[in-house]
């Protein structure tokens, strides 16, 4: 039997024990940092970041104005970097910390008015879970219907280019160079294992009572701690059918409702899904409740580009669009793109702008860490996959470890840290990071903005303006995406009403018929407060 197939995981059952929440309603609309851990700040100099130096930045966290952190996946992997490769449900990767720091953090978190929410893998786990090298013994064995087995291969699959079946004797621990220290599968393993994601990460079989009531005891496990929510990882993967129906079944999304009702079944808590395929229906209260807008977040790249059908798509994509989406311009994911100042080259105005969008409009937005100082990514040290865009975060420009790490760092340093760090940017009014305190501040002293209802939009060329209303109060925003003056037109005010400037304009008054015209500067974003 493989080396760690001796010792189970904790599968004990988890009684819901609600500790409360001391966050405000709604604490989820305020904009979220998505971090990873092992890049953001080390505390103890051995160059992989962990729990403790988070909770060393969390009052830069709470100055810069973001409501919410992400976490990705903190728990034990095999992977040994981004967390994906789960080993062990219900416990902290020892490069991380202990559960002690992980409670910590929360209360530390909490007392600054910061959710907390962390990933979590309900698909699959790596081939290094000891359930899984048990199942690898034979059918006989007591977890070998946990995952999903065929005892022939089969044939027609195609998920990503590859068939996503693997036979037992398969040594993924040497697939794309990891895991190269797990002894080979018992003697005698036969039959095929099935893996979305590849043969290091087979799926759980979540049709099985006893697979999924393991699952809902890991989440309790964490949600008793304080966890204020989950980012569920691959939702629309949990349940295949056949060859054809693989993706997105009715079955995967009626699981993911029963995860969300369980996290919601606890105070102030909330859920956020990754479904790539259809994500306005997973972000419908039927289903999830909230999910990125994939499919829609690269407009707001493209409109700071100067393209006038992704300005268009700005202001009609929210007519329709269910208020729980959540939004971003970058991730951990290369498949969405590059870092944001790699996507726009190095243009600063058309950065600010690309940030304005989507901290101005509806849904959650997700700041990918480092993206409000405009942090490159690291392409040009010949970094495979999602690497180059999982680099340190950059704190300072006048210590050996950018103020990440008093070690060597776990990945080479970002290129541009001379001033693409925060001591650097503070001190600079015009900088990328002092432009993101300045709409996080907007989003979070204007609950229309932070939740509000969009209305009255509409693109002329390059110019986009929305209104935005909450319990009375009424905002206008408009955005000059051209690179000259143009005239911003607003309809649908209160008969003479007056504007006042929150932001990168003058107040003003509408005439009697609650309109206005107002001349916009060449890339521009200005914020209104409508008062009658």
């Amino acid at each position: 039997m493989a080396g760690c197939a001796s010792t189970l995981p904790d599968l004990g059952a988890v009684e819901r024990r609600d500790p409360g929440s001391t966050l405000e309603e709604g604490w989820h609309h305020g904009a979220f940092m998505e971090i990873f851990v092992r890049a953001y700040q080390d505390s103890d100099g051995d160059g992989h970041g962990d729990l403790r130096g988070l909770i060393s930045r969390l009052d830069y966290l709470q100055d810069l104005g973001v409501r919410g952190l992400w976490l990705m996946p903190i728990q034990p992997s095999a992977d040994r970097d981004h967390g994906y490769a789960t080993t062990e449900f219900r416990a902290v990767d020892p490069q991380y910390g202990t559960l002690a720091d992980f409670d910590e953090l929360l209360r530390q978190a909490h007392a600054r008015g910061i959710g907390v929410i962390t990933d979590y893998v309900v698909n699959h786990a790596s081939h290094r879970h000891p359930l899984f090298q048990q199942a690898l013994s034979g059918p006989d064995n007591r977890f070998r219907d946990w995952f999903v087995w065929s005892e022939t291969a089969p044939q027609g699959w195609d998920i990503w280019g590859k068939n996503p079946w693997y036979h037992a004797a398969t040594q993924p621990w040497a697939w794309r160079g990891e895991l190269k220290d797990l002894p080979a599968a018992p003697p005698g393993a036969r039959g095929f294992y099935f893996g979305t994601f590849g043969p290091n990460m087979p799926d759980f079989n979540l049709r099985r009572d006893e697979v999924w009531r393991y699952h809902e005891d890991s989440l309790r496990f964490w949600l008793n701690r304080g966890l204020d929510g989950f980012r569920l990882d691959a939702v629309p993967h949990l349940v295949e059918n056949d060859a054809q129906a693989w993706n997105d079944q009715p079955e995967s999304r009626a699981l993911t409702k029963r995860l969300q009702d369980l996290v919601k079944g606890y105070r102030h808590r909330w859920t956020v899904c990754e479904a790539t395929a259809e994500p306005r229906d997973w972000g419908r209260p039927e289903v999830c409740g909230a999910a990125f807008a994939f499919g829609h977040v690269h407009h707001y790249v493209e409109a700071a580009r100067g393209k006038a059908e992704s300005v268009q798509a700005l202001v009609s994509y929210w007519r329709d669009a269910p208020p729980g989406m959540a939004t971003f311009v970058s991730n951990h994911d290369i498949f969405a793109g590059r870092r944001l100042w790699d996507q726009l080259g190095g243009d600063m105005r058309r950065y600010k702008l690309a940030a304005a969008g989507y901290l101005l409009q509806p849904g959650t937005p997700f700041i990918y860490y480092g993206e409000e100082i405009g942090l490159p990514g690291l392409h040009a040290h010949g970094l495979q996959g999602d690497a180059p865009i999982r680099g340190p975060m950059s704190w300072s420009d006048d210590e050996p470890g950018a103020g990440f790490t008093r070690g060597q760092p776990f990945r080479p340093l970002a290129p541009g840290r001379a001033t693409h760090n925060v001591r650097s940017q503070a001190a600079d009014p015009d900088s990328i990071l002092h432009f993101y305190k300045a709409m996080l501040k907007l989003r979070n002293m204007l609950p229309s903005i932070r939740r509000g209802s969009f209305e009255a939009a509409r693109a002329d060329g390059l110019v986009a303006s929305w209104q935005r209303r909450w319990a009375g109060e009424h905002t206008v925003v408009a955005i000059n995406y051209g690179e000259t003056p143009a005239p911003a037109r607003v309809d649908g005010l209160p008969p003479g009403a007056r504007l006042q400037a929150h932001h990168g304009a003058t107040s003003l008054v509408a005439d009697a018929g609650g309109r206005l015209q107002v001349a916009l500067p060449a890339q521009s974003v200005a914020v209104w407060e409508v008062k009658r």
